[in-house]
């Protein structure tokens, strides 16, 4: 999540509040740690009822307001309300079977995402990949000690969640501070702050006047926006697909003749910007080499190209199965990158691909996009827009799986489109269902003025009629 805030939010505005946000996060973790400490003996001095209380009534918030949003921002919403929901009912409901059920709950997660992340850094092998496994290993720990019922018989699940999250983030915090405190230019967007512009006419494009902008959706389909292209593997799959659930979404599709499909993806700016990188030479996927070609390593190095236009790439083959739209993104930035990637040609199925290269076009178009929204004036307020964003967590779990992975079709435009909301951000629940409120009592008030009025009309031409046949 720190590389993704830096890429939001940009150096320049991070750099001169550095002080506050490592004290932030050196807080957060000495609260983490007293709230841990106080539930290692099971009688809790954390307000576990109150805090139950605020998270369910945050779930039905949620859930009141869930309506309103567009897409996958309706689905998320719904998921966080129903999950706090829950979680808040079960401490309610209190006593050893709701505790239990919780770390179950807890636990079984941690376990599940640890597990996933030792057996994708093992199979691919990316560069530190055995850090990410370090980091699995402490996942499952943490699952372990969820499970155990020691010390406090469960007592303490609800807290230790609490103190694991201010440890987190507070560690969060304390790198976020440290990475941007001697930083001339953001290491997030790798190669954007190196290359220098070679034709000045690439150059001539300043970022769109968002300040202050709220969208009430994507962009209008003639209106000027950056778009991410992508073929599904089973919609850009040559047989009919085995449906496989998750597996076709996210990694690849096998068609009825056994043919791997891992889809595409490309990204199109009205500035003439085309990226879109594929193998020169076509990979054998079939399934007894597919597994050797995931390996992130050099052996797997092919020489690649890049499509010329959308238009050529979609007439050769076909259509994108899906598009996400993004107006504030920077041109500039993004012409710089573009200039210093098209460089190198080198494709590889895992570190190398379309995907990845998507994903990095895609991180320096919109560096400093919520600061270029809400930093009028200054202040934290892009920080604090950010952070209570709940697409910002969805985004950090998707980059956070491609970085341990690889990324692929499926998690670039699950990334994409949690970027979009980020970058354009849409207006807050509450204002956009209290709008749908007041302009629905305004129709009201309007068809119940014509009824009246035709009421009155009607009554006239009754009371006419038998005034002229009583004559």
């Amino acid at each position: 999540m720190v590389r993704l805030v830096m890429i939001l939010l940009g150096v320049d505005y991070l750099r001169t509040r550095w002080r506050t946000v490592l004290t932030l996060g050196l807080l957060s973790i000495a609260l983490g740690a007293v709230v841990f400490t106080d539930a290692l003996d099971g009688a809790l001095y954390f307000p576990i009822m109150p805090f139950a209380l605020l998270m369910l009534l945050e779930g039905l918030a949620t859930l009141a307001v869930a309506w309103t949003g567009m897409g996958g921002q309706r689905t998320l919403r719904y998921v966080k309300g129903t999950t706090f929901c829950l979680s808040a009912m079960l401490v309610l409901i209190g006593g050893e079977h709701g505790n239990f059920a919780l770390s179950l709950i807890f636990g079984t997660l941690f376990l599940v995402d640890g597990t996933l992340q030792i057996i994708s850094a093992r199979v691919v092998r990316f560069r530190r990949w055995r850090l990410a496994t370090a980091g699995g290993v402490l996942e499952i720990a943490i699952a372990i000690f969820f499970y155990q019922p020691y010390p406090d018989h469960y007592a303490g699940t609800v807290a230790y969640c609490v103190a694991f999250g201010l440890f987190f983030g507070g560690w969060n915090m304390i790198l976020l501070a440290t990475r941007v405190r001697r930083m001339a230019a953001n290491p997030a967007v790798e190669g954007a702050a190196k290359a220098a512009m070679q034709n000045a006419n690439d150059s001539t494009h300043a970022p769109p006047a968002v300040a202050g902008v709220v969208f009430d959706g994507p962009p209008a389909p003639d209106e000027a926006a950056l778009t991410v292209h992508v073929w599904t593997p089973v919609g850009s799959a040559r047989a009919q697909p085995r449906r496989q659930l998750i597996v076709d979404r996210y990694i690849a599709a096998v068609d009825r003749n056994g043919t791997i499909s891992t889809g595409h993806a490309a990204l199109e700016t009205p500035e003439g910007v085309y990226i879109s990188l594929y193998p020169a030479i076509e990979i054998d996927r079939s399934p007894n080499e597919f597994s050797r070609t995931l390996r992130a390593t050099r052996e797997n190095d092919v020489p690649g190209l890049f499509q010329p236009d959308y238009a050529t790439e979609s007439r050769t083959w076909c259509p994108s199965t899906q598009q996400v739209r993004i107006r504030n993104y920077d041109p500039e930035r993004l012409a710089r990158f573009w200039d210093a990637y098209r460089r190198d040609t080198t494709y590889n199925l895992t570190y190398r691909n379309c995907s990845s290269s998507v994903a990095r076009a895609l991180e320096a178009a919109i560096e400093g996009a919520s600061a270029r929204v809400w930093g009028k004036g200054g202040g934290w307020k892009p920080l604090v827009r950010i952070m209570a964003t709940p697409e910002l967590w969805v985004a950090a779990q998707v980059r956070k799986r491609a970085a341990t992975m690889a990324w692929t079709p499926g998690l670039t435009l699950d990334y994409a489109r949690a970027l979009s909301m980020l970058a354009d951000p849409r207006p807050s629940g509450w204002v956009k269902m209290a709008r749908i409120a007041v302009a629905t009592m305004y129709r009201s008030r309007q068809r119940w003025r014509a009824e009246e009025h035709a009421a009155a009309q009607a009554r006239e031409t009754a009371a006419g009629t038998m005034e002229r046949g009583s004559r």
